[in-house]
C-alpha cells in the first residue's frame, strides 16, 4: 500500500508541468523538538544526503506548530508524533499518506522524591494537583503537551487551579531545564531527557517518577505535503525520505542510536512494510 500511494503521488508530479519544473535537491522537513533535542535528526541528515543526494533542512518545534507549517504549505514533508492530529491532516487534504516510523514513552520526571514513584501516571498526576506539586506544562500545542492536556481530561482536572502550575511554552530541553530550575514535575519523552540527564554540561537533576504505563507510548509518523493542493512541494525528494527513513537500513540505524551512550536506544523503529 506504501508504494502504491508514493506511486500515485509521484504520477500526479508527472502529470502536472509544476511539478515537473521543480527539481530541488532541499528536503524542508518541520518536525518536532524531540527529534532534534535528542541529536537524532543531526545523525541521521548526512546519511540521508550521502544515501540520496538530498539536502533535509529542518525546523523543529511543537507539533502543532509544525502540522500548522505543513497546512500553509511551507515545507514538504513532516515528522511529528500527534497521531489523532496527524490522520486529519492527511484526512482533510494537507498530507499524502501516514506512515509510522518510530516510537518511544512519555515519563514524569521531577526532583527525586517528590513523588513515589509509580507505573501509574493519572494516579501521579492526580497527587500532584492533590498536593499541589510544582508542575511544568509545556503549553505549546506540541505532542507531548497534547497527551498531558489528553490525561487532565481523562482525569476531569483543570491543572492550572494548582497555584503552581506553570507553562513553559517551549521545547522539551527549554522545559526539563525549566522544571529543573523550579525543582518541579514535568511529563516529558524519554530520549530528550535521557540525552540531557547524561550531558554534564547540562547538570539535569531530575530523575524518574513514573514510567511504563500503558498509555504513555509516544508514536512517531511522516507524512509527504499533499502536491495536489502545493504544487511546489518537493514531493520527489519527500517520497524519497519516507522509503529511506522506513528502510531496514535506516530502522537499524534508528534502533542503535543512543545504545553506547545511554545504555539503551532512544527510539524504537516500527516502519509498517
Amino acid at each position: 500500500m506504501k508504494k502504491l500511494l508514493l506511486s500515485l503521488a509521484m504520477a500526479v508530479l508527472c502529470a502536472a508541468p509544476a511539478f515537473a519544473a521543480k527539481d530541488s535537491t532541499e528536503l524542508k522537513m518541520a518536525t518536532t523538538t524531540s527529534t532534534a533535542d535528542t541529536g537524532l535528526l543531526d545523525y541521521l541528515t548526512p546519511i540521508f544526503k550521502a544515501d540520496t543526494g538530498y539536502d533535509l533542512k529542518y525546523v523543529s518545534v511543537g507539533t502543532g506548530a509544525a502540522i500548522k507549517h505543513g497546512e500553509n504549505g511551507d515545507v514538504d514533508i513532516l515528522l511529528v508524533h500527534a497521531k489523532k492530529s496527524e490522520e486529519k491532516f492527511v484526512a482533510d487534504g494537507f498530507g499524502v499518506e501516514r506512515f509510522e516510523v518510530m516510537y518511544n514513552d512519555f515519563i514524569v520526571v521531577g526532583p527525586k522524591d517528590s513523588l513515589p514513584y509509580s507505573n501509574d501516571v493519572k494516579a501521579t498526576l492526580a497527587q500532584v494537583f492533590e498536593k499541589k506539586v510544582n508542575w511544568v506544562s509545556r503549553g505549546d500545542d506540541s505532542g507531548t503537551d497534547k497527551k498531558e492536556k489528553a490525561i487532565w481530561k481523562s482525569l476531569n482536572i483543570n491543572p492550572a487551579e494548582n497555584p503552581n502550575y506553570k507553562e513553559s511554552g517551549s521545547g522539551m530541553g527549554a522545559s526539563l531545564s525549566m522544571a529543573d530550575e523550579l525543582r518541579a514535575l514535568i511529563l516529558s519523552d524519554r530520549g530528550t531527557f535521557l540525552k540531557m540527564k547524561n550531558d554534564a554540561s547540562v547538570k539535569l537533576d531530575l530523575d524518574i517518577i513514573c514510567e511504563k504505563a500503558p498509555d504513555l507510548l509516544n508514536q512517531y509518523g511522516v507524512i509527504a505535503v499533499n502536491p495536489a493542493k502545493y504544487p511546489d512541494t518537493n514531493i520527489k525528494a519527500a517520497n524519497a525520505f519516507i522509503e529511506w527513513i522506513t528502510s531496514d537500513k535506516v530502522q537499524k540505524i534508528i534502533a542503535d542510536f543512543g545504545v553506547d551512550k545511554y545504555g539503551q536506544g532512544l527510539f524504537v523503529p516500527n516502519a509498517k512494510k
